[in-house]
């Protein structure tokens, strides 16, 4: 070792904690406990986007943002009839959040059971993932 690296050694406080330190190493995931996972992480993840999309609808209206980009829209356009209310009324936004948290469910479940796959199947490449834990 260098001279920098024995004083940095020596000057750091060694704690010594009563607990046995045990390593393991992670040689498998069980793909049906990591699909679950995803799925689980997926649906929680799909109804926050959908209450968040509610929320920011129901703001932007409370805040009249809507009524002014169609006084907006409806000068550019020169057109009295055009209203914004009529693509991005709160059902049409509702329905379209669904199905994207549908999609986002669906992709996040794959990718999660994808990866428990991966890894499995690189594990006798890597040796896996080595973890300590301490016995406090």
């Amino acid at each position: 070792m260098s001279g920098v690296s024995q004083s940095l050694q020596r000057k750091s406080p060694t704690k010594r904690t009563g607990g046995k330190q045990i390593r393991l190493r992670l040689q498998n995931i069980d793909f049906w406990s990591a699909m679950k996972l995803a799925a689980v992480v997926g649906f929680v993840l799909a109804v926050i986007q959908i209450v968040v999309t509610i929320i920011m609808w129901l703001l932007l209206e409370i805040l009249g943002v809507f009524a002014k980009v169609d006084e907006l829209l409806q000068d550019l356009l020169a057109s009295s009839q055009f209203t914004l209310m009529d693509f991005v009324s709160l059902p049409s936004v509702i329905l379209f959040s669904v199905i994207v948290g549908l999609l986002n469910f669906v992709v996040i479940t794959i990718l999660g059971a994808l990866a428990a796959l991966i890894y499995n199947r690189s594990v006798p490449l890597t040796g896996g993932l080595l973890m300590g834990f301490t016995n406090q």
